[in-house]
């Protein structure tokens, strides 16, 4: 009898000569600590092979041979495939299809035998009804998707086959309820398999360590110890090369807020000279008129331009992914609902309309160019004002730096907690003590307390004391063998249908009249048109037609202004590592040293704030006062980013209500604050009082604690408005309310309203409840940062205070009076008293001379230093990883 035959590719290695390929180092790395049973974390740069290193390596340790090509037929016949055994999670719904075709390529070959699938919102009911008899072997699904399969009657014998978890984009989940809702799972699986794998893969992280650590469930300590767990870093020759369009002139009076739209004809040229490129954009609003304006300024490429955003509706983004993926697309106009992706291999060039606010972004978007090995990456920043150019420059040197952002899981949010019950109740039960360990094995709960744990027991139970007479609210209960389950069924649908930690504004579908779905926008924007409106959506200019339930029906509109709709989550903070290489670049600046082409573009600027004023450095704390016609003005300049100057300007005013009695207007942006009081007052006195730390007890000092700042930051803010406003979303979480029941959906009035009426419920008859005081630490921690606020005075104690009076508002101050004003109705237009105040000081700083006289000290430092200054054109900066980069040229 002739021996069978193996399989054509005996291991990966095999697989990837065929292809002329070798592996790297760190796939070999990965590949063996798989082999030993090792979980581990991969962090390596976008493109350089994470999916491949993890994926071959699970095929070699868990697909079983073959059958041979000279076995029997009923052998063939008879073979079956395995049952579930990799589930694969991807953050988005959108990766889910694109990361399932990279998984299938070398299934044919390394493991013919076995089946592959999704599940997500997206997966039509057809096939779930097919994975309800028997799931696929690989299972590709999102967070939300794997908490449903756990809230399954049958959901231990459905995923106890389950023997590795990879979490693709850990970076995206690690810092948010969408990773804690990850982490419950882990433990769960974990808990039902204990020798379960998880590998989780990243591409911009800043502390590896406790990454890893948040992935990993603590071992049990009823089961034997697993091996330890491995950090691999991908080192491979990933060249970065980040570059700037600079403008044609520099403004230096340059205001934020604008769209950037007078770099148009620059950013044109840069895609007509390219092969494929990705614009990226911060908001929706602006991706839609930067499409709009792109398709004016090029008919010509009318069809090869392309826009992306998550409003748009699924058929058109799916177009959209599939034309960039096939090369038949020039351009695509986009948000960060593209930062992610599997393969984009066309693409040669991202370009960057604005700050990217912080590192990690600006990698993770400049890795969707050149997305393979051995490629370079490119972006190209576009600065939408003058002073993002430095930021342009900080940005670069931070990458060159290896400084990334540091992320961190959110700390025991019990609305999570209580969903997590309640499926598990639904995922065949449980009992309290062995789930209150199961829970403490994830780190976002490590450090749960008893105490904070019988009061979600008792919520969903009985709803707490408030609402203990509703039966809506018994939602788990122990049956006679001390198992807690859901009894009613139709508590049990609600709960389904309502799983999942995003909660978003309520949405409105935007149709044309008939039919043709665009996609969604926030129901609040609508609410604002008249029928016969128009407003920019999906590229198109649309005239609003009426209003029927949840659904805005509208037409093509003739040629008319139009509005852009809104939605949430616009305004980005500047993160504090972008931050601090900003102040490094500004304090080359004020020594005299112009070593990048954007800070010697942004010459003129910086010049004449440092003859006005001075530029702020590491070891200086710069303040401005100035006395104008609307009153008396402090500018201050912590650069700790919008979020936390929110904060602080608040605190300050409310410290200086204190001590002189009036009402101050703020303003603030990413650099700075400001504060106008309308009575006279002496800044400059009462500035080392407003910005001292008040003293704490020393017990709270030894451990990290400032409750006297606290107290001040919450008496300085309508906090209970805020904590009010973050209560909708932990209700939600928490199902107190329900974003939809199955047939129906709420608006977002329904849903305020509903929300308003629980808290003050609470507030009343419940002021113990742990949702109010989730609300609260939610508000410190995510919409002030009381953390980073604190830490952002802790420094400014030890800086030197630089104050300095001004005759009229220096570069950096305009921007900020300019915010101010965009907030206040007045009969005159914005731009055009910005323009009027434009003109007043370009004539105080000396008309043409003055502006010249940047130019002038970059040329004579140039002079010194042998190089030349520029004239224009595109900054170049090359970052790589294995080597110091090239010294630009202007």
């Amino acid at each position: 009898m002739k021996t069978p035959r193996r399989a054509p590719f005996a291991n990966a290695r095999d697989w990837l000569a065929a292809r002329g390929w070798r592996p790297f180092a760190f796939q070999r790395q990965v590949w063996r600590a798989i082999a030993e049973g090792r979980s581990g974390l991969l962090h390596a740069t976008t493109g350089a092979g994470k999916t491949l290193a993890v994926w071959l390596g699970i095929l070699e340790r868990f697909s079983a041979p073959a059958p041979m090509d000279t076995a029997p037929a009923a052998v063939k016949k008879e073979a079956k495939a395995p049952p579930l055994t990799i589930l694969w999670l991807t953050p988005m719904r959108a990766l889910a299809a694109d990361t399932l075709r990279a998984l299938q390529a070398p299934l044919p070959d390394l493991a013919p035998l076995w089946t592959s699938g999704l599940r997500t919102g997206d997966t039509p009911s057809g096939e779930r009804a097919a994975q309800t008899r028997r799931l696929p072997t690989l299972l590709v699904t999102t967070p939300e998707s794997l908490s449903l399969l756990i809230a399954r009657a049958d959901a231990r014998e459905l995923l106890g086959s389950v023997r590795l978890v990879v979490v693709d984009e850990w970076h995206e989940l690690m810092g948010n309820k969408r990773g804690v809702q990850v982490q419950l799972a882990l433990a769960r699986l974990s808990g039902w398999r204990p020798e379960l794998m998880v590998w989780g893969m990243s591409a911009t992280l800043g502390n590896l360590d406790e990454a890893l650590r948040t992935l990993l469930p603590a071992p049990d300590a009823a089961a034997p110890p697993p091996p330890a767990p491995a950090l691999v870093q991908g080192e491979v020759a990933k060249q970065v090369l980040i570059d700037t369009l600079l403008p044609e002139r520099v403004e230096r009076f340059a205001w934020a807020g604008h769209m950037g739209l007078q770099m148009l004809p620059r950013v044109a040229e840069a895609i007509e000279g390219s092969g494929s490129t990705l614009v990226f954009t911060n908001t929706r609003s602006q991706a839609e008129r930067w499409y709009q304006a792109l398709i004016a300024a090029r008919p010509h490429l009318a069809g090869a331009i392309a826009l992306h955003h998550g409003s748009l509706d699924k058929g058109v983004r799916d177009w959209v992914e599939q034309g960039l993926k096939h090369g038949r697309l020039k351009a695509v106009v986009a948000t960060s609902s593209l930062d992610l992706g599997v393969d984009f291999l066309p693409v040669e060039r991202v370009l960057q309309i604005g700050s990217c606010k912080g590192v990690a972004r600006l990698l993770q978007r400049a890795g969707r160019s050149g997305h393979a090995p051995g490629r370079p990456a490119r972006i190209t920043l576009v600065p939408t004002h003058s002073l993002e150019l430095v930021e342009a420059a900080a940005a670069r040197a931070a990458v060159r730096a290896g400084q990334v952002e540091q992320r961190h899981t959110p700390r025991a949010p019990l609305d999570v907690l209580v969903q997590h019950l309640v499926t598990v109740a639904l995922g065949g039960g449980f009992t309290p003590d062995a789930l209150y360990a199961e829970v403490r094995r994830t780190a976002a709960y490590a450090g749960l307390s008893p105490e904070a744990w019988q009061w979600c027991l008792d919520f969903v139970r009985r709803g707490g004391p408030s609402l203990a007479a509703y039966p809506d609210f018994h939602r788990v209960a122990p049956d006679d063998e001390g198992v807690w389950r859901v009894p009613d069924a139709r508590l049990a649908r609600r709960h389904r249908s309502n799983i999942g930690t995003i909660v978003s504004d309520a949405a409105m579908t935007v149709q044309f009249v008939g039919g043709g779905r665009l996609g969604t926008v926030e129901e609040s924007f609508i609410a604002r048109l008249k029928p016969g409106d128009a407003f920019l959506f999906a590229g198109r200019l649309l005239e609003l037609v009426r209003v029927h339930e949840m659904t805005a029906q509208v037409r093509l509109a003739p040629a008319r202004r139009a509005a852009l709709p809104r939605w949430g989550g616009g305004r980005m903070p500047l993160s504090s590592t972008l931050a601090e290489a900003l102040v490094r670049e500004l304090a080359a600046a004020a020594r005299g040293e112009w070593g990048s082409p954007e800070l010697r573009h942004a010459a003129p600027l910086l010049a004449l704030q440092q003859r006005w004023s001075a530029l702020p450095t590491p070891g200086t704390l710069l303040a401005e006062t100035l006395k104008s016609r609307e009153g008396w003005h402090l500018f201050l300049y912590p650069f700790a980013g919008r979020q936390v100057h929110i904060g602080l300007a608040g605190l300050l005013a409310w410290r200086a209500a204190r001590q002189a009695q009036g009402t101050f207007s703020m303003a603030v942006n990413d650099y700075g604050l400001e504060l106008l009081s309308a009575r006279p007052i002496d800044w400059a006195a009462l500035l080392p009082a407003l910005i001292a730390l008040p003293p704490e007890a020393p017990a709270d000092a030894a451990a990290g604690r400032r409750p006297r700042l606290l107290a001040e930051v919450l008496d300085s803010l309508n906090a209970g408005e805020l904590a009010r406003r973050r209560f909708r979303e932990i209700a939600r979480i928490a199902g107190l309310i329900f974003q939809s029941h199955p047939g129906e959906r709420r608006s977002a009035r329904q849903l305020q309203a509903s929300a308003a009426l629980y808290y003050e419920v609470f507030q009343k008859h419940d002021p113990g409840n742990q949702l109010l005081a989730q609300a609260r630490q939610e508000l410190l921690d995510q919409e002030l940062d009381i953390d980073r606020l604190a830490a952002t005075l802790q420094r400014m104690q030890g800086q030197a205070l630089s104050v300095h009076a001004l005759a009229r508002a220096t570069p950096f101050a305009f921007p900020l009076m300019v915010e101010r004003l965009r907030e206040r109705l007045s009969n005159e237009p914005l731009a055009e008293r910005i323009a009027r105040m434009v003109a007043e000081l370009e004539r105080a700083a000396g008309g043409a001379a003055a502006r010249d006289e940047g130019a002038q000290a970059v040329r004579e430092a140039l002079r010194l230093s042998g190089g030349e200054a520029p004239a224009g054109g595109t900054a170049d900066g090359k970052v790589r990883r294995t080597r110091r980069p090239r010294k630009a040229r202007p």
